[in-house]
């Protein structure tokens, strides 16, 4: 645990008692605050009370007169769709607001470090797609290196539940925009943005606010190094914010559109093979073809990302390359399911956008793809162009009908996965792939997409 710091003696109200809501709780009481907690849900009230956390409705009169910070949970929306009363009633009251990320920055850093021959560094790393197989892969590499390692954030263990640092330790935060928008301390020593798309555009009230959201890891924290992709325009408007020049190498730009030419630090992948250019000149080269772990140019995305990230930590490209193979990949992200007379099934529920599931589906030859679900805001775009990899689409979801008009292939309307996996079995042929990539939410038949990838390998192994 990470006591926090700042707040000794302290009342500091906890808006939310999920995972993060009580794990700040915890750790303010280990640094001697005094947590008030709240939740709209009876059952998590009684959860906190039964740790002995004192609960209180924070739209009380005078609830915040004594309060010196409102914790507010990153599933709780703050300002958009509609602001939220007690955000509101905190901020009228002049209480400041933040969430557990702020916290851990606050906290992290400690006077026993002094006695450390090598500090502490944090690698924080967000972006609309990759991010998680990005923090894995960098967790991964570091460990094979025989660097101390944690992993924690959206991924892994909540920030405030991870072990004090130790002499030379590397902490890797995979941050989505939720965590991001209202830390009031974000300072990682490096920091990776992977790439944008549009997401959780109700959220944050659009692209801007969304985007916004991600740069204030940069803007707010200055890291020492940035790695940016440069393959939207956003990355790149943020890459050129950031850097102070052609040569500046502070800023490394990673890229699977287009070589990277410059001054600069540049790390890109063309062909399957990434390289990195240092003032101009080649200075390593990696096959990521043969890595088995990371298929497809979104992930040689993801490796290009974590490949900077551990080369600003002085690690040689070759250690790198080798922890690349073997890294397995992460549950439900280009997972291979098995094999069945020559069909390749693959789990990539983590597609839950548009840009993902365009990206997965780009990864491979002669597709049956399952895909459907909640279709997100901002509609399926380039869904509905040909997709030339795809042979045909088993479409799933309450709306599958609809969400099937809207492709540019042949689609099947299935409803559910039992059908949809059923059918594209009976239909695939070697050399074929079954890839589940929704490019949607999965509420509408499932409560998380882990879940949704577990059907479907559930239904896979049926035929297995």
């Amino acid at each position: 645990m990470i006591p926090v710091q700042g707040l000794q003696g302290a009342r500091v109200a906890i808006l939310g008692l999920g995972r993060s809501g009580l794990s700040a709780a915890r750790a303010l009481v280990a640094g001697g605050a005094v947590p008030v907690c709240w939740d709209d849900n009876p059952a998590a009230r009684e959860k906190a009370q039964a740790e002995g956390f004192e609960c209180l409705d924070l739209l009380k009169s005078r609830a915040f007169a004594d309060v010196a910070r409102l914790i507010v949970s990153p599933g709780i929306p703050h300002l958009y769709p509609a602001p939220n009363p007690v955000i509101m009633a905190a901020q009228d009251a002049g209480v400041a607001v933040d969430n557990d990320i702020g916290l851990f920055f606050q906290s992290f850093a400690t006077k026993g470090w002094d006695n450390f021959d090598q500090m502490p560094k944090v690698i924080a790393v967000t972006g609309s797609n990759g991010k998680s197989t990005t923090s894995a892969l960098i967790h991964h590499i570091l460990e094979y290196a025989g660097r101390p390692t944690q992993l924690a954030g959206n991924i892994g263990r909540g920030v405030l539940d991870i072990d004090p640092a130790i002499d030379g330790e590397v902490v890797v935060l995979e941050l989505s925009s939720y965590q991001t928008d209202l830390a009031r301390n974000l300072t990682p020593d490096v920091a990776v943005f992977t790439n944008l798309s549009p997401d959780h555009l109700d959220r944050h009230a659009g692209m801007g606010g969304y985007f916004a959201a991600k740069r204030r890891l940069f803007a707010e924290g200055g890291p020492d190094r940035a790695i940016i992709g440069v393959d939207e325009a956003e990355g790149r408007f943020l890459a050129g914010q950031l850097s102070e020049g052609a040569a500046d190498d502070r800023v490394i730009r990673v890229s699977v559109d287009r070589k990277l030419a410059g001054l600069g630090w540049n790390v890109f992948a063309r062909k399957g093979f990434l390289a990195e250019m240092r003032n101009g000149k080649q200075v390593a080269s990696i096959d990521l073809r043969k890595v088995e772990g990371l298929p497809g140019s979104h992930n040689h995305q993801n490796a290009c990302a974590a490949y900077a990230a551990c080369r600003t930590l002085g690690f040689a490209p070759k250690v790198i390359e080798a922890a690349f193979h073997s890294f397995g990949g992460l549950p439900h992200r280009s997972q291979t399911v098995g094999e069945l007379r020559g069909i390749r099934f693959v789990n990539d529920s983590k597609a839950t956008n548009v840009d993902s599931a365009v990206k997965a589906v780009a990864a491979f030859q002669n597709i049956r793809w399952i895909c459907g679900g909640l279709e997100k805001e901002g509609g399926l775009g380039d869904l509905a162009k040909p997709l030339e990899t795809v042979r045909k689409a088993y479409v799933i979801g309450r709306e599958a009908a609809q969400f099937a008009m809207k492709l540019g292939v042949e689609a099947e309307v299935c409803g559910t996965m039992d059908v949809a996996v059923a059918r594209a079995v009976a239909e695939a042929e070697a050399g074929d792939v079954v890839l589940l990539a929704p490019a949607a939410a999965s509420f509408d038949q499932y409560d998380s997409f882990e879940r949704r990838g577990d059907d479907f390998i559930a239904q896979v192994q049926k035929f297995l």
